[in-house]
Formats: structure tokens, sequence, C-alpha cells
């Protein structure tokens, strides 16, 4: 017994204990999925086909995991006019393993919970020690402040010409301007970023993740690359 569901834009043909990846599913892994958009049933009674739908069929299957798929790398370049831009993207998706097609108007049974493990019972509490206190240990020394950065810098602007970074997709004069006060200059400072210094910088100019999503430090890199060959 088979069916052809559609989900997500798409087609399935599906039979008990089939796994497929299917478009990602807004629950979590182990609850009960059902799909009501059966388009054909081929069953003990002979083959269903809807219009479109077939009517009281259901699949319900369960939901294995939610996943990522590999990276795809999309580059963007225009001739004589030094403007390339490169994006990856990950599509999510759901696993889920099919079981059971339902017609005529069947119910799907209720997904059984999983038992709750058992709480550890608590260790008996030690008896009490009399136990002399030892000297409270000398507070540790006070860490040296760190160097004095120009008002409303964030970073230390590394010695040496200024890097044009204007040639970094979407920043112009301006934004250049603003990241040059920031303490940022170079090419290398920016392929070098943390994930602690684009939230400080993202927070500094209301970015709102514009760094990763122009793919910033994978630019700064390969303009630093042919800065130094």
């Amino acid at each position: 017994m088979f069916a052809v569901i559609k989900t997500g834009g798409k087609q399935y043909k599906v039979a008990a204990d089939d796994v497929i990846q299917i478009e990602k599913l807004g629950v979590e892994p182990s609850e009960q999925v059902v799909f009501d958009n059966v388009l054909m049933v081929d069953g003990d009674a002979g083959v269903t086909v809807g219009a479109p739908l077939v009517d009281g069929a259901s699949v319900v299957g369960e939901l294995v995991e939610n996943k990522r798929g590999r990276k795809i790398i999309i580059f963007k370049k225009r001739r004589r006019q030094n403007s390339r831009r490169k994006n990856g993207h990950r599509q999510e998706f759901s696993v889920v393993r099919i079981t059971d097609i339902l017609t005529d108007g069947a119910k799907p049974k209720a997904a059984k919970k999983k038992a709750a493990p058992k709480k550890a019972e608590p260790a008996p509490e030690p008896a009490e020690e009399v136990v002399a206190e030892a000297p409270a240990p000398a507070p540790a020394p006070a860490a040296a402040p760190a160097a004095d950065l120009p008002e409303g810098a964030l970073f230390a602007a590394p010695a040496g010409d200024a890097d044009d970074l204007k040639k970094i997709s979407g920043v112009g004069p301006v934004l250049e301007k603003k990241l040059n006060a920031l303490g940022i200059t170079t090419f290398a400072q920016v392929a070098a970023f943390t994930a602690d210094d684009i939230a400080k910088v993202d927070d500094a100019l209301s970015f709102k993740g514009r760094i990763e999503r122009d793919n910033w430090l994978e630019q700064a890199a390969e303009l630093a690359k042919g800065k130094d060959a």
C-alpha cells in the first residue's frame, strides 16, 4: 500500500516505514506528523485518485530530526566594476518516517509519550563535621587597565596606511568613515573578526546581521591576499 502526498509544494510517493526528506516542519523530533493532502492511494481496494485530494485519507509519520543540507555558494561578479559578492546558503529540511496510511476518515492513533526518566533519590546528607576555618585568601590583584582607545573607538587601529574599505561590497564612503572611527582600517582586521567583534559592530552601527549576510569576512580575506600578492 502506498500513497502520494503533497507538502512544501512538492509531491512524494510514500509507504509504511519509508523515510523521506521534506521541507522543514515546525515540530520537534519524535512528534507525530499528519499529512492531510493525499493525492492518491493504492490499497487493497485498488487505486483511488483524488480530485484533487482523496476524501478521508491521511498519512501519519514521525519526525526523526531536523537537518541542514550542504552549503551552496553563490558568487556574483560585475566585470570592470570591482564588484564581487559571495553568499552561502544551507537549506533546512526535516527527516520523517512514515508510520501509517489511513483511509475512510480513520483517525491517527495518539503518539505514545516517552516515559520521563526516574529522578535519582537524593543521597543522604553527610554528618556535619567541625572544621577549623582557614584564613581567607588574599584578594587577587586588580587586572591592569586596557590600553586607552580614542573616544568612540571599539578597536585599536593598526599602525600603517589604512586600506580602501570601500572595496568591500556594500561599504560606501560614509560607512567607511564610521568604520574608521571605530578603529577598523584594514582588510586584515575585518577578516579576523570574531563573533564578539561582529556583535560589537552590529550594535554600534545597527547592522542587524549585515556583516554575515554580505560575507564581509570572506571578502576582506580575499582583498587582503590580493594586497599581499
